[in-house]
């Protein structure tokens, strides 16, 4: 990996991408430092001191949210959107066949991506808004500071969505991926601060060693089943066409242990916060006591996530693949599976496969996810709260990804060498 990046500054071409992409990671964190006019900042850090579903959302904009800066929605609506789309894709017949149609149909499905995030971020505002109005500062017009608010927030994520959409095409990596991955890690030094104060103050040096060797083996644990997968081997039949032969060969399918990555792990946050937002809108009753006993880490709250996990990996795979389109594609093209006949007892076979993968899968993630709020309730150790399941999945994930795709350059480039 340490080669990978010290390759980097050998290759021009690559070397320039790198600074490009620090270039469009540095404006996005000057960004996250303008606020919006008219918070009272000290009601504001004190709202956030409660935690719960704002220190969550802090999470993904890299500490925006608490300052109420320009980009405090973050990529968020840009991420919900592409995650609605992608259901839409395999309910709707027009997106579907949309996807179908090569480069022009996914330009097509973006633009629209692109149209629904800025209403996402538009709705989001607006709740955002009403929900921070009683920190607003001492006689402060409310109407001003919801359009400023809503035109602002909107404003930046549409900026932010830009800046993520040119890492993808000019830079290295996905540049969604790189812009949360940067809004996480850039987290960690005030994790590590609020430690080495606790631990100055008398906290417990055995707890903070217990949970960061407990990070340290999820990391590796995640690692592991990420790159996880199971190949299936594909044989295509010889073809004779005039003196040609055509076929042949045999490769394999790779299908992955984690197949829905962490988006399980954010619809059923999303699912457990709810409760949360609404109660911040209704008088004390029946919701608050629901809120208040799904507050994370109390036992409630690990039973539920671990069971709602189960349920959106499943879900999730169900939705995004189809074992039949996969069999009928390969039969088109004179391929089976060795031992299988083709068609439906190939898609059968497929549908075996993944279910037991997901299983797998459901099991990986809903452990991961309970394990770093079991082990804060053990050590007491509260400080990295914040640096759970979600965030190791993603950093590992973007940290893979980024890894490969500058092996990629660096071997293309290798080549490129030897033919010139």
């Amino acid at each position: 990996m340490l080669n990978s990046f010290l390759g980097i500054f050998n290759i021009p071409d690559l070397k320039k991408r790198f600074l490009y992409t620090l270039g469009l990671v540095l404006v996005f964190r000057l960004g996250a430092h303008v606020p919006i006019s008219g918070i009272d900042a000290i009601k504001l850090k004190s709202l956030f001191s409660q935690g719960g579903l704002l220190g969550f959302l802090d999470l993904f904009t890299g500490g925006a949210l608490v300052k109420f800066s320009i980009f405090a929605l973050g990529i968020v609506p840009y991420i919900n959107a592409s995650i609605i789309m992608q259901l839409l894709v395999v309910v709707i017949p027009h997106l579907e066949q949309l996807s179908k149609e090569g480069d022009e149909g996914k330009k097509r499905i973006a633009q629209y991506t692109r149209y629904l995030t800025v209403v996402l971020a538009a709705i989001q505002s607006t709740g955002m808004a009403f929900w921070f109005r009683d920190v607003l500062k001492p006689g402060y017009s409310f109407t001003f500071f919801l359009a400023s608010c809503v035109i602002a927030l909107t404003a930046g994520t549409c900026l932010i969505m830009w800046l993520g959409e040119l890492i993808t095409e000019r830079g290295i990596g996905n540049g969604a991926s790189i812009i949360i991955f940067v809004g996480i890690i850039s987290r960690i030094p005030s994790y590590v601060s609020r430690t080495v104060t606790l631990v100055k103050g008398g906290g417990s040096l055995i707890g903070v060693g217990v949970l960061l060797s407990v990070f340290l083996a999820m990391i590796v644990f995640i690692v592991i089943v990420q790159e996880a997968q199971r190949r299936i081997q594909v044989q295509y039949a010889k073809r004779v066409i005039g003196r040609r032969v055509y076929g042949g060969q045999s490769t394999y399918i790779p299908l992955r242990i984690n197949q829905g990555g962490v988006i399980p792990i954010i619809f059923a946050s999303s699912v457990l916060f709810f409760p949360a937002t609404i109660a911040q809108f209704v008088p004390a009753g029946f919701l608050k006591n629901i809120a208040t006993a799904l507050s994370p880490g109390g036992p409630m709250y690990v039973v539920l996530f671990f069971c709602l996990i189960f349920f959106f990996t499943y879900f999730y795979t169900a939705i995004t693949f189809n074992p039949v389109d996969l069999a009928e594609n390969i039969k088109k093209y004179g391929g089976f599976v060795m031992g299988i006949r083709p068609g439906k007892p190939t898609a059968d076979y497929f549908e075996y496969v993944i279910t037991r993968l997901t299983l797998v899968g459901a099991l990986f993630l809903a452990t991961v996810a309970i394990i770093p709020s079991i082990v804060e309730g053990l050590t007491h150790i509260t400080t990295f709260q914040g640096l759970g399941a979600t965030a190791l999945l993603i950093i590992v994930g973007v940290a893979l990804d980024l890894v490969r795709q500058i092996e990629t350059h660096l071997v293309a480039r290798q080549y490129e060498g030897l033919l010139t």
